[in-house]
């Protein structure tokens, strides 16, 4: 059988790319495709210092370098509190006397950590599909309303979620914003407070001092996690309400934000007081048998 020259250079191009990595997930990564200005926030926000002189390869590679243990295994840089309620919301229990050490806490975690670097690569590749997960009606209604999008009819929940997703990208350009990672503009209809509120609900420590910029931080590093498992929480307590009888754990329900309770409540045809504070919220479900 003859090779020609042309059939044996695409052979040794392709072996050298395979060799190099090129098919490989740091080539495929979301990051890759990211302004200077998301490199340098993304940097900022997981506290990795960076040259203020840097060129976007510099920035790129110090990204990269970090990616894992903040984007695919984010527990690394969790504090004994975190790692233990996230170990309680996944069904486990703490190991008795490992409750305040961060690396015996760690390796519980490593144990059933489904995460992997691909899903990570496609997830931020399209942030727009899991940031707006974690947020209430009424703020997806006001992201709107800012950017001169008109509301959806009927206008629900999943209705207000789906318009903001599709329009994202267009907002973001119109207001001369970067999408990709984006900056603080995506809260700036949230007041400090509701920035508080976010992370106390998701057990993420508020930062000290808690400026505004450090706590769109905070949310920004959490927000994809606080979206799976909201998601998770929420796919686990349809899918047992289907077929038995039994009551919704504290520990699950603490790992939902006060518009995922409400919605509950409304598909299992509970009604909610209007004005109902978070801890009403919780009672609500808790107490309430699933048929």
């Amino acid at each position: 059988m003859k090779f020609s020259f042309t059939s044996l250079a695409v052979v040794a191009l392709a072996t050298s790319v395979a060799a190099d990595g090129w098919f490989g997930s740091a080539h495929r990564a979301a990051y890759n495709k990211w302004h200077e200005t998301e490199l340098e926030r993304w940097l900022s926000d997981h506290s990795v210092p960076y040259p203020k002189a840097a060129d976007r390869k510099d920035l790129q590679d110090l990204v990269q370098q970090n990616w894992e243990s903040n984007v695919v295994k984010p527990y690394n840089s969790w504090d004994a509190k975190q790692l233990s309620n996230y170990i309680t919301s996944k069904g486990y229990e703490v190991k008795k006397g490992t409750e305040k050490n961060t690396q015996s806490l760690i390796e519980q975690i490593q144990g059933y950590w489904t995460q992997t670097e691909a899903q990570a690569n496609d997830a931020y590749g399209d942030v727009k599909s899991w940031v707006f997960d974690t947020w209430t009606t009424s703020q997806l209604k006001s992201f709107l309303d800012y950017h001169h999008i008109p509301n959806p009819s009927p206008r629900t929940r999943d209705s207000l979620l789906t318009t903001v997703r599709s329009n994202y990208a267009d907002i973001a350009k119109k207001a001369g914003e970067t999408a990709a990672y984006p900056g603080d503009w995506i809260y700036s209809q949230w007041a400090d407070s509701d920035l508080k509120t976010w992370l106390d609900e998701r057990g993420v420590p508020v930062p000290q001092p808690s400026t505004r910029d450090k706590l769109i931080a905070s949310i920004r590093r959490n927000a994809y996690l606080a979206s799976n498992k909201a998601s998770a929480a929420y796919s686990s307590a349809t899918s047992s309400a289907a077929g038995a009888q039994q009551s919704l754990s504290d520990a699950l329900l603490e790992s939902w934000s006060d518009s995922q309770i409400k919605e509950w409540a409304d598909k299992n045809g509970l009604k909610v007081p209007q004005g109902s504070r978070r801890n009403e919220l919780i009672a609500l479900p808790a107490s309430t048998t699933l048929v």
